[in-house]
């Protein structure tokens, strides 16, 4: 392979749209430079915030060859892989967890890859061994505690471990296409009790009266994204205290990003009621964003889960992620899945008792996986049921 030139770069400004671009997955839309710039643009990352980008790129023969997402991170909010409690335990010993290093898709807890190459690159593999280890050179040089890489493929994995990063798992559920021509199909493959248990929610939405429209590109106009902002806002105030993006984000990740956008709004008459705002890459469904003006019983369900369920069979979409946490997902016919992140610690005792708690938690997530997805009320394959391995359970949709 070629001599590598690795350059860090404070904002996706310097990097041209096309090249970054030729790097992202083909089915996975939060690494592409549109989303990421768009935060940017509306500030909701960038030298003002806790979100501090410092993109790492690899340049061969002066072409960009490789990249990954990366930030100087202030804090832990925004990251749904939960290190309150290592950050506890380094203000303890007296030692600084902030500022560390961060690989993720800001605020946006997908599974996808990180470490971007060409997917036709031959040298792919030894590209990302230089992009993994040149965050750990480059965290002890800058002093930081640590790299974080959150809810990276399976592709990515083999990367970090040969850094000698330290594997987490975590647990979500995601809705696997299984061959469905219709939603009567799924409906038919889940057990009775939770079958007849979707169709009383779905009469229960129905009973509002509302009309329910599902909007994608340039059917989406500004006031169907300010209404959704409002929402947005609405749930996020209510759960987390402080919501992470803005109102300028709804309009720049519209104005860069709609042919990717799948919004979902309820209308009482002409006014939007109730909305979830979704995005789709290839294969893949996301759900990310949902509010309502009000309590509509069994709306969230309709509009979160079974609405997006019927638009990923008729675009014969494979799997559909509809966020982090969530146990009611996983009654309503979602399988339990494993997802990964890596982390590298610079001071050799906090890396010693970070690795004895991962030990432990990795076996009692491995277990949980197993144990959940034997209780499913998805009837078991044809072939005799679903074999689930750490491994095998995410590789078939590994970004």
């Amino acid at each position: 392979m070629s001599a590598i030139e690795l350059v860090e770069r404070a904002s996706l400004a310097d990097v041209a749209a096309e090249d970054w671009n030729a790097l992202a997955p083909a089915d996975f839309p939060f690494t592409d430079y549109e989303f990421l710039r768009a935060l940017e643009l509306a500030g909701c990352v960038g030298e003002a915030t806790a979100w501090r980008p410092r993109h790492l790129l690899a340049y061969r023969a002066g072409a960009l060859a490789g990249a990954t997402p990366y930030y100087h991170k202030l804090d832990s909010y925004g990251e749904y892989v939960f290190d309150h409690e290592w950050a506890a335990a380094y203000q303890r010993a007296g030692l600084s967890y902030y500022p560390k290093g961060l690989s993720a898709a800001p605020f946006t807890p997908a599974n996808g890859d990180r470490l971007l190459t060409r997917a036709d690159d031959p040298d792919a593999a030894a590209l990302q061994n230089a992009l993994a280890a040149a965050l750990q050179t480059r965290a002890a040089a800058e002093g930081l505690s640590s790299v974080h890489c959150l809810f990276h493929s399976v592709a990515d994995r083999d990367a970090f471990a040969n850094a000698g990063y330290l594997e987490r798992v975590s647990i979500q559920y995601h809705w696997e296409n299984r061959g469905y021509a219709t939603f009567e199909d799924f409906l038919a493959d889940l057990r009775s009790q939770k079958r007849k248990q979707i169709k009383k929610e779905r009469r229960a939405a129905a009973e509002h009266g509302l009309r329910i429209e599902l909007l994608t590109g340039d059917a989406i106009q500004p006031e169907h994204m300010e209404a959704m902002f409002a929402f947005y806002m609405d749930t996020g105030s209510r759960k987390w205290g402080r919501p992470y993006l803005n109102r300028e984000w709804f309009r720049v990740i519209h104005a860069l990003f709609r042919e990717r956008i799948v919004l979902l709004l309820a209308f009482d008459g002409d006014r939007p009621v109730a909305g979830t705002l979704n995005f789709r890459k290839g294969r893949r469904l996301f759900g990310r964003y949902w509010g309502a003006a009000a309590d509509y019983s069994c709306l969230h369900f309709e509009l979160c889960y079974y609405r997006l369920i019927e638009y990923a069979i008729q675009e014969g979409i494979e799997l559909f992620e509809a966020g982090a946490q969530g146990e009611h997902k996983f009654l309503r016919g979602f399988a339990a899945r494993p997802c990964y992140s890596s982390h590298w610690i610079v001071d050799p005792a906090g890396r010693a008792a970070i690795a004895r708690f991962l030990d432990s938690e990795r076996a009692y997530m491995s277990q949980a996986v197993l144990d959940y997805n034997e209780q499913s009320p998805l009837k078991p394959l044809r072939s005799g049921g679903v074999e689930i391995t750490l491994q095998t359970a995410s590789e078939d949709h590994g970004g």
